[in-house]
Formats: structure tokens, C-alpha cells, sequence
């Protein structure tokens, strides 16, 4: 049996990470924990920060958005403690991503981020994955921070044009 809630939280995040094929957000983490009201915000900040701190899960960083993925240690922890989350739990977990998979990987999974260059432009890197296979991946170069923001910003919203474009294009 768990020693706290703060244990089953973790594990909570853990099976969630393992359900998906994709890195999470942040704030899609806290928008499943609070929907199901398993924690506070606040609380659950410091779990996530301490699940990092100890190795249990991993972030990375694009364009001011940091996503969450399992290590192997957190896998192999998981593994362990499986049998603590309780079928409703996992149900609900299920539930949840069932209705929100797709709205989720859609935003996991178009990535841009820019920085500055060498020779004093921006570099704007876009990205589209599924999973663990990059779709099409691009860098561009552009004269001033705003454009690159600009890029980034609308990548989201333009990056499956962009795709299609260049497939009907090259193909």
C-alpha cells in the first residue's frame, strides 16, 4: 500500500506519460489532474518538479513551452508500483484521453522554437512529429525577433498546409 497521495500522484503521471506516444505539457498534465480532481495546482507543480529532480521524468523546452516525458526510470517505477492506481482511476485516466487525444498530440506535436544566429539574424526550427518520427522538419532564417516569433507562432495553425504543400510538390 502507499506510504501518501503524493506517491499515487506520481504514479498517476507516470501511467498517464506511458498511455500517450507523445511528450506532454504542462498544461496538459495540470488540465487532467485538476479535471479529475486529484490534486491542486500548486501541489501538483511541485510533484512534477520533484518527479524531474529524482529522475522519474524528463522536460524539454520549445518555444516557451516545456513538455514532460517518462525516463526509464520512471517506466521501471511504474512497473513496480502498477498494481496502486486503482481500476477507476485508470478508467478515468482512459476516459480523459480518449476525449482529448487529439486536440493533445496536435498541440504536442507541432513544435517551433527560434533563437539568434551567429551572424546576428533568427533561426526559426519547425517540426512536425508523430510519436517518435519526425514528419518534416525546417529551419528558417529570418532578419528580425518578430518575424521569428511570428513564424513560431503560427506554425501551429499552418504547419499540416506547409506539409501538404511540399508533398504535393515534391511527390
Amino acid at each position: 500500500m502507499l506510504d501518501t497521495t503524493t506517491t499515487l500522484y506520481k504514479l498517476i503521471i507516470l501511467y498517464t506519460l506511458g498511455k500517450v506516444n507523445f511528450p506532454m505539457t504542462n498544461s496538459q498534465i495540470t488540465n487532467l489532474m485538476l479535471s479529475e480532481d486529484y490534486t491542486r495546482y500548486f501541489q501538483l507543480q511541485e510533484i512534477l518538479q520533484n518527479m524531474i529532480d529524482s529522475g522519474l521524468i524528463k522536460t524539454e523546452v520549445h518555444n516557451h513551452t516545456t513538455y514532460y516525458s517518462r525516463t526509464e526510470k520512471g517506466a521501471k517505477t511504474l512497473e513496480y508500483f502498477k498494481g496502486e492506481i486503482s481500476p477507476e482511476i485508470r478508467r478515468d485516466i482512459s476516459n480523459y484521453l480518449v476525449l482529448h487525444s487529439y486536440e493533445m498530440r496536435s498541440e504536442s506535436s507541432c513544435i517551433a522554437d527560434y533563437y539568434r544566429s551567429a551572424d546576428m539574424d533568427y533561426t526559426v526550427s519547425c517540426s512536425v512529429r508523430e510519436g517518435n518520427t519526425t514528419l518534416i522538419e525546417m529551419k528558417l532564417s529570418v532578419p528580425t525577433e518578430k518575424a521569428a516569433q511570428t513564424l513560431a507562432e503560427n506554425w501551429k495553425a499552418k504547419s499540416q498546409e506547409v506539409y501538404a504543400a511540399v508533398m504535393k510538390l515534391l511527390v
